[in-house]
């Protein structure tokens, strides 16, 4: 908003009324910057929203995660494929499939630091590049065990339903102190 006088001032002998026009210009100039600012507060809330959801969720569900694919799934898949073409295959993915979660992990201790002070709100500086990176690597991650590994592991173990039963009732066994303990 811009402020003209209603009457025109003129110099020198208005000097003094001009100091007070000029002077309301620049508070007006800073009322409209402060105006501005509860919109700018939403996004910063959910920033930080997001950034302390992030922090709680990736330890406790990702790293949870790999670590039951790797302890559970895969070694039940490895010991179930046919010896030969079928468990070298099975194989070339765990490896692949493993050394996709080191990544992972690695690229989010690098951000875990910056994100701690985004979800205080004693930040805005983000590693974009490497949330990215984060981000494009896990998805490209769940894209090939969904399409690839994951259908792969059914036919395996799907070939004998106590294979099948028996990862099932580990994951059940890994879980139930937990579901108990929230009881």
């Amino acid at each position: 908003m811009s402020l003209k006088p209603a009457h025109p001032i003129d110099e020198p002998a208005d000097a003094p009324l001009l100091n007070f026009s000029n002077c309301h210009e620049g508070i007006i100039s800073h009322l409209n910057d402060f105006g501005q600012l509860p919109a700018l507060l939403a996004p910063a809330a959910r920033a930080r929203e997001i950034a302390e959801e992030t922090l709680r969720f990736f330890r406790a569900a990702v790293f949870e995660h790999h670590s039951e694919e790797e302890r559970e799934l895969f070694p039940a898949v490895l010991s179930s494929a046919v010896k030969g073409e079928e468990r070298d295959r099975v194989q070339v993915m765990v490896d692949q499939l493993t050394a996709e979660h080191r990544t992972v992990e690695a690229a989010w201790l690098k951000l875990e630091p910056e994100l701690k002070k985004v979800a205080k709100g004693h930040s805005t500086e983000l590693n974009v590049a490497g949330v990215e990176h984060l981000v494009t690597s896990y998805l490209g991650h769940a894209r090939f065990e969904e399409d690839h590994f994951l259908p792969l592991a059914h036919t395996i173990l799907g070939r004998n339903a106590n294979h099948m039963e028996a990862l099932g009732l580990s994951l059940h066994m890994r879980h139930a102190p937990r579901i108990i303990a929230h009881i």
